[in-house]
């Protein structure tokens, strides 16, 4: 189907000319030669793309008016502003009202078409991220009541008036993407795109390509991860995993804020927040030499540390109960119950943290359906087993010990499962065990466990 474009202009000139070269790139276009037709276009039918001009019958200012009734319509339609009598003022109006770009007359014909291509392709990217969004992590929200997480839920409100760069780091499956998101969504810049490129892909040859996208043979553009973030968000992936070599080019675009296509001439200035994220110690990598120290110091602007799971395995219980109601709306079956008491949740290392606990849920309410609690405490006890054999190891007696040393690794494992399940409270866990408070406090200290946060 092809791509519809509506085009508003007072002088019939430029307006039958803006038509001629976008048909002859194969895009329908609708036309409205004043303020009236204009409303009556939109009215009835949304175009794929708009082309206004600033000044039409009515006033100056109509072509903002017009620019200001599409968006508050949907955020989904670039519009671009067009005027022969353009002043910065007037440039910088369109772009904050959520104008997609603002061309001064007399103009190219290439560039009103590589702005059109470039609108729709930016469009087309925001509606697959907003589609996959939806998919894989149905709007999730960042649970947790941990110190640790309740920190980061109000840095995340703090964030939400700045550009400034952010690190995120934790491990495999904590959440760092998703964080990303948030962080995103949160701030001014939430209708415009936010693109992910994995730090691996930028290496040798393509980086360029990835990154700056190129001028071809042909006359097309290929835009490249930082324009196709434009004015948005762009999510650097396992940052740690760019070469040295490669990384020394990004430090150079963080400083000019400007940057060229491989094989073009022109200067392509950078308005796009960098956000950062990696599972490695991006300080140890730095004294290890694999990363530049002075790259670390610009992304590294604001610090963020996701904890592990297993580390704050009090907001167990919370994540089980939000994944159960969201997985049973997303695959529109019954929540099933988990026995979020079942020592082995606590006691489970939980390698894949947050991820392979949604995994987990997701798993269970799916091959749990009509069975009984006896049941699904099994099937929890088989998955959990099987993905790591060390959790048996340690939720039973060792062979290889003496009965001393035996008796203390139990005891170890067995009260630090018990605290975390009472989210540190010395009093709950002595009650549950029958022990008094003042005892427990003893053996606690014999075996060298400290409060659990």
């Amino acid at each position: 189907m092809k791509q519809e474009v509506l085009v508003i202009d007072d002088n019939f000139d430029i307006r039958s000319l803006i038509s001629e070269i976008l048909k002859d790139k194969n895009y329908h276009v609708r036309e409205a030669a004043n303020f009236n037709q204009a409303i009556f276009e939109i009215d009835k039918k949304l175009p794929d793309i708009a082309v206004i001009d600033v000044k039409l019958d009515k006033g100056d200012k109509d072509g903002i008016e017009l620019l200001k009734k599409i968006k508050s319509i949907t955020d989904l339609v670039p519009v671009i502003m067009i005027s022969g009598h353009a002043n910065v003022e007037m440039a910088v109006e369109s772009l904050k009202l959520g104008a997609y770009e603002f061309i001064t007359k007399p103009f190219a014909p290439e560039q009103l078409l590589n702005f059109v291509s470039r609108g729709l392709e930016n469009i087309s990217l925001r509606k697959e991220n907003r589609h996959l969004e939806n998919r894989s992590f149905h709007s999730f929200d960042f649970i947790g009541q941990n110190n640790q997480v309740l920190k980061i839920k109000k840095l995340i409100t703090k964030l939400g008036s700045t550009d400034s760069r952010i690190l995120i780091s934790g491990p495999t499956g904590s959440g760092k993407e998703l964080l990303a998101r948030k962080i995103h969504k949160n701030s001014q810049r939430n209708i415009k795109p936010f693109i992910v490129i994995n730090g691996a892909l930028l290496r040798g040859d393509n980086y360029e390509k990835e990154l700056f996208g190129s001028e071809n043979t042909d006359g097309t553009i290929t835009y490249g991860f930082l324009e196709k973030a434009k004015g948005g968000t762009l999510l650097i992936d396992e940052v740690s995993e760019i070469p040295l070599d490669t990384q020394a080019k990004i430090l150079r675009i963080l400083i000019d804020q400007k940057f060229k296509r491989s094989n073009g001439k022109q200067d392509i200035y950078v308005n796009v927040r960098i956000i950062s994220s990696t599972s490695k110690d991006l300080k140890n990598e730095v004294l290890m030499g694999n990363f530049r120290e002075d790259l670390f110091h610009r992304l590294n602007v604001v610090p963020i540390d996701i904890p592990s799971l297993h580390s704050r395995s009090d907001d167990i219980p919370l994540l089980i109960d939000y994944f159960q109601k969201k997985l049973s709306e997303i695959n529109g079956i019954p929540k099933i119950e988990i026995n979020v008491n079942d020592d082995l949740l606590y006691s489970y290392q939980w390698p894949g943290n947050v991820r392979e606990l949604r995994n987990l849920v997701e798993r269970i309410s799916i091959l749990s359906q009509n069975e009984n609690k006896a049941n699904i405490g099994r099937l929890l006890h088989e998955i959990l087993s099987k993905n790591n054999s060390q959790t048996l190891a340690n939720t039973n007696l060792s062979m290889d010990y003496p009965l001393k040393q035996a008796r203390e690794n139990f005891e170890k494992n067995y009260l630090l499962t018990q605290l975390k399940k009472n989210k540190g409270n010395i009093s709950k866990t002595a009650e549950f065990i029958g022990m008094e408070r003042s005892a427990l406090h003893r053996k606690l200290k014999s075996l060298g466990i400290k409060g659990i946060n």
